[in-house]
């Protein structure tokens, strides 16, 4: 992901800044494009809460994954409230960011809740990471970390 997001800043969940290269080194990311006023993005939200969650607190040694939230909302005051009330503990671009539109238009982001599953050069591994967790829950993540050409031994 240094070619992502290199030269910038990522968020926590709690506003601390956090350096992508290290947050994202050697793993596969969701990049997680999303807004609080969007009525499936928080019907899904929770979903990917719940996934994150399993994945990172619940696999020893945890998986290589990170969310990075690019968000849609329509200030930064509903991003960090929306963060606050619904999200996982992981990353985002800062709002005031206009890498956003960037991204939305590498990935060909034309709706919103989309969840890219990327590698760390940033090419998709799928663009269809809602539906793969929806559908399989943590087993896609097996498939995700093959197409990431990443090695880790660990178990799901």
């Amino acid at each position: 992901m240094v070619d992502v997001f290199s030269g910038r800043l990522l968020i926590s969940k709690d506003g601390r800044s956090v350096d992508p290269d290290e947050a994202l080194q050697n793993k596969v990311v969701g990049l997680y494009f999303s807004a609080g006023w969007c009525s499936p993005c928080r019907d899904f939200t929770p979903v990917l809460c719940d996934f994150y969650t399993e994945l990172l607190e619940e696999t020893q040694p945890p998986p290589p994954f990170e969310v990075v939230f690019i968000s849609s909302d329509h200030s930064a005051e509903e991003m960090a409230s929306y963060m606050r009330a619904m999200h996982g503990n992981w990353l985002a671009l800062p709002f005031h960011d206009p890498y956003k539109h960037d991204l939305k238009k590498k990935y060909n982001i034309t709706a919103i809740p989309k969840l890219v599953i990327v590698k760390q050069t940033g090419e998709v591994i799928t663009d269809k990471g809602r539906k793969q967790i929806r559908d399989k829950g943590l087993s896609c993540f097996r498939n995700w970390l093959e197409g990431a050409d990443i090695f880790q031994n660990f178990s799901i």
